[in-house]
């Protein structure tokens, strides 16, 4: 009898301990709660932000919640999982970039434990990505462009009203005068090169101004102007630019297209083929103005080898050196953007150079105040930039 009811007992623990056991590795996390689905602010419309509280075994208790998984449905559809990897866990944000405009999305998130078990929030109300109009969180780049527009159109007005607008002395540009005159008393022509730039390439375009102003200048002297290219496309625009200039010098008849010329696309073969041409033809003057590479010093040595007087310009780095020690003048940087204005004196030009000049005086200042304020501990300058 005693063993009897020992037996029972044994059997009703067994049972417990199984039963307990059973429900302690069925046991489910917690899914995350206050799941929020929103239109991501300040986009384009491609792209819906959700946010979730983690769920309260997320990386601690027996059944640890290792990551999430987001999960999101159109319409009547089935949900599908569109984060690729689990989110780590203690992550409680994510941005779907997949969601552009059109339908109406739901979603859901799933926490995901050590053993690979699951489980899921509430779904999401449907939410719609919209786009909009104005990033809010890029005011104050549009107050900064709209006080530069009023600097660079209050300096214009200034500059066609007759008033004196200061330029610091380029000698480089004050010598075209001095080159284009030597080549008239040797009666040797003038080569412009514009480097191996395309026509959308800012140097190119600037370098072009340039030959625009020198072109006056050759048609009012009677002096042939050649212009070897390396781009058909600067070809052409290079001809029309030159052939305005001799219309507005009142000598079409002096303009001699030829003279303009397609020579290779190649690199080297095109610093070969204007080498060969100042050899032979030895011009007085030679303007080397636009985007260069290792031909650079090919072409400067050259030049200077036959005796004419060089004036180079780029706003490449690496090839200022060699331009500053074979040419006789060197336009670095930003002088050569602002030769077209030096040169032409139009108060359009030379307004809005004097409008950029104050930009960069804002921005200069800005600096140094943001670096005087963060070595005294303030960092507000910094986290402003930052924000920005």
């Amino acid at each position: 009898m005693i063993f009897e009811k020992m037996r029972q007992q044994i059997v009703v623990y067994a049972l417990v301990l199984v039963f307990g056991c059973s429900v302690g590795f069925s046991q489910q996390p917690a899914p995350p709660e206050n799941v929020n689905a929103f239109d991501t602010p300040n986009d384009a419309g491609a792209s819906i932000t959700i946010t979730w509280d983690k769920s309260p075994e997320d990386g601690t208790g027996a059944e640890a919640v290792t990551g999430y998984h987001v999960l999101r449905k159109s319409g009547d559809s089935e949900f599908e999982v569109i984060t690729k990897s689990p989110l780590t866990a203690g992550e409680t944000r994510y941005v779907d970039k997949g969601a552009k405009g059109g339908p109406a999305y739901t979603y859901s998130v799933q926490a995901i434990t050590a053993s690979e078990s699951t489980v899921n929030s509430a779904e999401t109300a449907p939410v719609k990505a919209v786009g909009n109009w104005f990033h809010f969180g890029k005011r104050w780049i549009f107050l900064a462009l709209i006080l530069f527009s009023v600097a660079v159109v209050y300096s214009i007005y200034h500059a066609r009203r007759g008033k004196e607008i200061f330029i610091r002395r380029i000698p480089g540009l004050e010598a075209v005068d001095e080159a284009i005159g030597r080549s008239t008393e040797m009666g040797r022509p003038i080569m412009y090169i514009l480097g191996l730039g395309s026509v959308s390439d800012v140097a190119t375009i600037a370098s072009m101004n340039i030959l625009s102003q020198v072109a006056r200048k050759t048609a009012d002297y009677e002096m042939p102007l050649r212009v070897p290219c390396n781009d058909p496309i600067v070809l052409n625009v290079v001809r029309e630019m030159v052939r305005t200039a001799y219309v507005n010098e009142g000598r079409p008849d002096a303009y001699q297209e030829d003279d303009i010329f397609f020579l290779t696309e190649s690199q080297f073969a095109y610093a070969a083929g204007v080498d060969g041409m100042m050899i032979r033809e030895k011009p007085a003057a030679i303007f080397m103005q636009g985007t260069f590479y290792a031909e650079s010093l090919i072409l400067a040595e050259t030049g200077n080898s036959v005796g004419a007087i060089q004036i180079a310009g780029t706003d490449s780095d690496s090839q200022l050196p060699f331009f500053i020690a074979a040419c006789d003048y060197t336009l670095i940087g930003e002088e050569l953007y602002a030769a077209s204005a030096y040169l032409s004196r139009e108060p359009m030009l030379i307004g809005s150079l004097r409008g950029q000049d104050y930009g960069k005086l804002i921005i200069f200042g800005a600096l140094i105040i943001g670096v005087i304020l963060e070595l005294i501990g303030v960092t507000w300058v910094t986290t402003f930039f930052q924000r920005v």
